[in-house]
């Protein structure tokens, strides 16, 4: 009987060693993790399943709560900041070309103490309501970086400097990774800024110098700066051309006459008369730029319907809509994106619309939450694009790279939590998700673009160094 039982034992342990030899075996088979991660089609299915009513949810004005409280879940099981693996940065031979009629919005106006002696904009004030009975019902003040910054997001970078040369040249790095051809530089004159911010002109030459080492174009996004009229955005438009006009990162854009024009973005232009405008962008005004050294493609804010004329009295060479809020004015309404393409077809003006991932500013204006849009897990963005693509513009641009406040960035952002603050995030995915849509939209437009821009006898609008 021992006997019996040792062979037993014997024979059991020879099966015990095959199943173990097998479960192994079994696991070397195992695909080797691919460089983006898990496969890019397969990483949106868990918003499959989370996806509700798509409309009802962009006009949800619950979703700041909602999505807190998600991240307190998650956040439970995590470390306060998660960093993104190096391995999952795609390799440049595995990228599709810089798509040039892609552009992205760029700001330059961040700074911290160890670049420039102090925080910038990450201490952005809690802005006021204009009814101040509003006002009353919320809190003031400023908010107390590193941990406390104004944004319901959170940067991978930190709360950087804007002058760090190493974030320049990460955030071109992260354009390029996307395939976005030109960055729209917000911009000031030279020792003028926004009223939460310092001058950024002498960061030109670094950004332009940066951009070209990934073959990126830089063109100009001009901000509405005090006294903004055609005699100073004459001068403003010469300083520009003379100072950085020959950079090989200078964006210009060949028109169908064969010209090679800079290009040049101009933020709330409804708010300067037309007249005005027409005394610089029409051939017989007092200012005129047309036909000189310093011809340009002008391109006008399209806010409120009644905008349109106005910009073509103007003078202006195009329409950009900016804001990301669907719904939140005329021009930012995806349902609206095809009678403004046809309107600027009557009139042989360029149409460029403007998407955004999403949009929350609610860590600057807490009274503002009816015009967040929950970014889905990115489908918000996606169909922005569905929508821009439809209209066959000239170019689309993106709202935008890093504007934190209004949380429309597609920079990579990374979950974090403190004592009192929990940020959102881009989980159940990845912090570079946004531009991994981007690079993925940005493909598809290259190739829808050649097909109808042939069809219209466009020209090519690669820039010219």
């Amino acid at each position: 009987m021992a006997k019996f039982r040792r062979k037993t034992c014997f024979i059991l342990s020879l099966f015990i060693l095959l199943f173990f030899s097998l479960m192994m075996g079994l696991k070397m088979l195992r695909p080797n993790q691919a460089a983006f991660g898990d496969p890019f089609g397969l990483d949106l299915l868990p918003e499959i399943r989370q996806q509700t009513h798509l409309t009802k949810v962009f006009d949800s004005q619950k979703s700041d709560k909602i999505n807190s409280e998600a991240n307190i879940k998650n956040l439970k099981t995590e470390e306060s900041t998660v960093k993104a693996s190096v391995a999952s940065e795609p390799r440049p031979e595995e990228l599709p070309p810089l798509n040039y009629y892609l552009h992205v919005f760029y700001y330059s106006w961040y700074g911290n103490p160890q670049f420039d002696g102090k925080y910038i904009h990450w201490d952005h004030p809690v802005l006021s309501h204009w009814d101040p009975g509003i006002t009353k019902k919320y809190p003031k003040g400023k908010h107390r970086p590193p941990d406390d910054i104004g944004s319901r997001f959170y940067p991978e970078l930190g709360s950087y400097s804007s002058r760090d040369p190493s974030v320049i040249e990460t955030h071109m790095k992260q354009m390029y990774s996307a395939s976005i051809g030109v960055l729209a530089l917000s911009w000031y004159p030279p020792d003028m800024n926004d009223e939460n911010g310092e001058p950024t002109d002498n960061l030109v030459p670094t950004i332009l110098d940066k951009a070209h080492k990934y073959n990126l174009k830089v063109t100009f996004h001009i901000e509405p700066y005090k006294n903004r009229d055609d005699k100073n955005m004459y001068q403003n438009v010469k300083y520009i051309i003379d100072k950085y006009g020959n950079h090989p990162a200078f964006y210009r854009y060949k028109t169908k006459n064969g010209n090679a024009l800079p290009m040049f973005y101009i933020y709330d232009s409804y708010i300067t008369a037309s007249q005005k405008w027409a005394n610089l962008l029409t051939s017989s005004g007092s200012q005129s730029i047309r036909n000189s050294p310093y011809d340009a493609l002008f391109i006008a804010l399209l806010v409120d319907k009644k905008h349109r004329y106005g910009i073509l009295r103007g003078g202006f060479d195009g329409i950009y809509t900016y804001f990301a809020t669907n719904g939140f004015t005329y021009g930012s309404s995806f349902e609206n994106w095809a009678n403004i393409k046809y309107f600027c077809d009557q009139f042989d003006l360029m149409f460029i619309p403007s998407v955004g991932p999403g949009y929350i500013d609610t860590s600057i204006r807490p009274w503002n939450s009816q015009n967040t849009r929950n970014r889905i897990n990115g489908k918000y963005y996606e169909t922005a694009l569905r929508a821009a693509l439809q209209a066959h513009p000239s170019i689309i641009s993106i709202t935008s790279f890093n504007e934190w406040h209004e949380g429309t960035q597609i920079e990579r952002a990374v979950p974090k939590r403190t004592s009192n603050i929990v940020y959102l995030d881009y989980r159940p995915h990845k912090p570079s998700l946004y531009l991994e849509l981007t690079r993925k939209w940005s493909e598809k437009y290259r190739k829808e673009r050649a097909i109808y821009a042939l069809g219209h006898q466009e020209l090519s609008a690669q820039p010219v160094s």
